[in-house]
């Protein structure tokens, strides 16, 4: 990494939702973060959930978020390296961020290194013990034939279809994904203590939970969960040494930090 660059994490947007109104103050507010980092930012991953409802039709892409695909262009441009992890909002990506951002696009968690640093990196949906309806309903949303029978209907029954879906998932939830349910019930805590005894990772980087932790795995590894910017704005920040969780918006109390 080079000296005084540091290496950005933020998740969880769900632009569109839950009215224009609210998600235009959001969007613009993610914004005027993207400007204050982009003098020390030397890559900045998107872990999922950009948008509330995503979906690439072949010559049409979802209206509006232009504020936002216009400044990550800007930061492109400038020599910024952009990555996405598709989340389960948003998996129906095919090129258009590569084309038009030159973001790089990820399907599954992925390994990085930095300064001798290893860090998995991925949306975290799926993942872990549990939830097998959703598992079974993934393998469904990825598969290539449901995606092209997607794509047939009109945009306007498609996007209604999908937003639907998404505000029954969202009345389901509540208030749940606030709570840090334990080490024993955090199925992403569980998933990354998986994979420490396969490999030796330092970070485990996710996002999907929506609540922001801070959580100590062994001596020497840690899992992040990057929150949201509905109710925390918590993001992740790494200077090639250590990582911290911060809140944008003066929330640092509310990050769950076990050391």
């Amino acid at each position: 990494m080079e000296n005084g660059k540091s290496i950005y994490f933020l998740s969880d947007f769900h632009l569109g939702v839950p009215s224009h109104e609210e998600s235009l103050v959001r969007e613009k507010l993610i914004i005027r973060f993207l400007n204050e980092i982009e003098p020390t930012a030397s890559e900045i991953f998107i872990v999922g959930d950009m948008f509330d409802f995503w979906y690439e039709y072949k010559y049409v892409v979802p209206k509006g978020y232009v504020r936002l695909l216009g400044k990550l262009a800007e930061l492109s441009d400038k020599g910024i390296q952009l990555h996405f992890f598709v989340g389960n909002h948003d998996m129906w990506m095919n090129d258009y961020m590569q084309q038009e951002l030159n973001m790089k696009v990820y399907f599954e968690p992925q390994e990085f290194e930095w300064n001798g640093k290893k860090f998995l990196i991925g949306h975290g949906d799926g993942l872990g013990p549990g939830d097998k309806g959703y598992k079974r309903l993934k393998k469904i949303f990825r598969n290539p034939v449901c995606q092209w029978a997607f794509g047939i209907l009109p945009p306007q029954i498609g996007v209604g279809v999908a937003n639907y879906m998404s505000r029954r998932s969202r009345a389901k939830t509540g208030n749940t994904e606030e709570v840090f349910l334990g080490a024993d019930k955090e199925w992403l805590i569980q998933y990354c203590k998986q994979k420490l005894q396969e490999k030796n990772f330092d970070f485990f980087v996710f996002g999907h939970r929506h609540l922001p932790i801070d959580f100590r795995l062994t001596t020497n590894s840690r899992y992040i969960n990057l929150g949201d910017w509905i109710s925390f704005y918590t993001y992740a920040v790494f200077d090639g040494n250590d990582i911290q969780l911060l809140s944008y918006n003066n929330n640092e109390h509310k990050i769950i930090r076990n050391y």
